[in-house]
């Protein structure tokens, strides 16, 4: 939901606001322009001078860490193969660009290892887990054996157990715990901050990965993660410069999105660039 500029300040509030600079991190690439999750959307995405990128990650049935969102390759491939059953030798001769656009015919689904190694020194890659924490092994071992530093890295899972796993095997790199949000019967929102603020501590998250929900995520929200000595976070997935600017007000060190080119040229505009 876009709020209006107006409403934007009221929900912001003068103590939440802070002059940081926000990391633009392209979702899965630049995949409002390419196809999700492919080396062409994230070579794509440092063409149009995003900070970092976002990419997520299973395991397959041979333990290789690929690159894709779903659980299986039907809405990419147009073929049904589940990720975790199907070995990384049967997944990357798949097609997933032909759905995009007929010029993205040929993608295949990246490893791990090759998304890392097109990063750019001086930029991130979030790297999103969508298994459990099984995969924090094998992650560690291609962490380590990649040219990407330490400090490049920010791993992100929506599970608590991800994210305990992950500092403990990897103390080094940064991790987020992502928190999505559902409005109850009462008209209240799960989960609360003080909610948000207990399962960061449990899982010795270094920061909140939160969805672009401005009804919940207002100024008192951070204000209590930041008096908790929660002071980082970023936000996804946005591709509405009002709504990145009312984030930008919040703090939020970076802001995913899935046009990167776009809104780097929209929020420099608002800075005066």
């Amino acid at each position: 939901m876009v709020a209006s500029m107006g409403l934007v300040m009221l929900a912001v509030g003068a103590s939440a606001s802070r002059a940081v600079a926000q990391l633009i991190i392209a979702h899965r690439g630049a995949s409002a322009d390419a196809p999700e999750n492919t080396l062409a959307a994230f070579q794509l995405a440092w063409q149009q001078g995003a900070d970092g990128i976002e990419g997520d990650f299973r395991l397959t049935e041979d333990g290789q860490i690929v690159c894709i969102h779903d659980a299986d390759t039907e809405r990419v491939a147009g073929a049904k193969h589940v990720v975790k059953e199907t070995s990384y030798d049967d997944l990357k001769i798949l097609d997933v660009g032909t759905w995009k656009g007929a010029q993205w015919h040929g993608a295949r689904i990246p490893s791990l290892e090759e998304v890392l190694s097109i990063v750019p020194k001086g930029k991130k890659v979030f790297i999103e887990v969508k298994t459990g924490p099984e995969i924090v092994a094998p992650l560690a071992d291609v962490l380590k054996n990649a040219e990407v530093s330490d400090d490049q890295s920010v791993i992100n899972a929506l599970g608590a157990d991800v994210i305990a796993a992950c500092k403990k095997q990897l103390p080094q790199i940064k991790c987020h715990w992502l928190a999505d949000y559902k409005q109850q019967d009462d008209g209240t929102w799960k989960p609360t901050a003080e909610e948000v603020i207990a399962t960061i501590r449990r899982s010795h998250a270094d920061g909140l990965g939160t969805e672009a929900q401005t009804e919940c995520v207002n100024g008192d929200f951070i204000n209590r993660l930041r008096e908790a000595g929660i002071d980082e976070f970023h936000v996804w997935t946005v591709d509405d410069p009002d709504m990145a600017r009312y984030f930008q007000r919040l703090g939020a060190w970076a802001i995913t999105t899935n046009c990167p080119g776009k809104l780097r040229e929209s929020l420099g505009k608002a800075a005066g660039e």
